[in-house]
């Protein structure tokens, strides 16, 4: 029984920080990969960070480019979102999700879901 877990959303500030967690459990992380995706009110559910290939070729959406980081504790079996220099933009619920091996960075491709974790950004 595949669960995910995202937490550590909230309300802060322009250019503040905040890191998400996701805690998963059900699958083994040898065979399987963590992706992050995000959802504004009315807008298509996007891919923010993917794993998109067997060789480790991760992939972060330009929009988040070179602000957010992705770390884990494989052991652990945590996957986190470090998000820095937020911007009003990034509002959105995020999630993390789940799927067999690897592959494109788009939601349809991704079976396992979590409830996902509200960030709002606002001064």
């Amino acid at each position: 029984d595949v669960q995910l877990q995202a937490s550590g959303g909230g309300l802060v500030q322009p250019g503040e920080s905040l890191r998400l967690a996701c805690a998963a459990s059900g699958f083994s992380f040898d065979d399987h990969a963590i992706g992050w995706f995000r959802q504004a009110p009315g807008k298509e559910r996007e891919g923010i960070f993917c794993i998109t290939s067997g060789e480790g070729r991760a992939y972060y959406a330009d929009s988040v480019k070179g602000r957010f980081t992705i770390s884990s504790d494989d052991a652990k079996k945590m996957v986190y979102l470090q998000m820095d220099n937020l911007k009003p933009e990034d509002t959105a619920r995020y999630y993390c999700a789940a799927r067999f091996y690897r592959g494109p960075c788009r939601p349809d491709l991704y079976p396992y879901w979590g409830q996902g974790t509200l960030v709002t950004i606002s001064s």
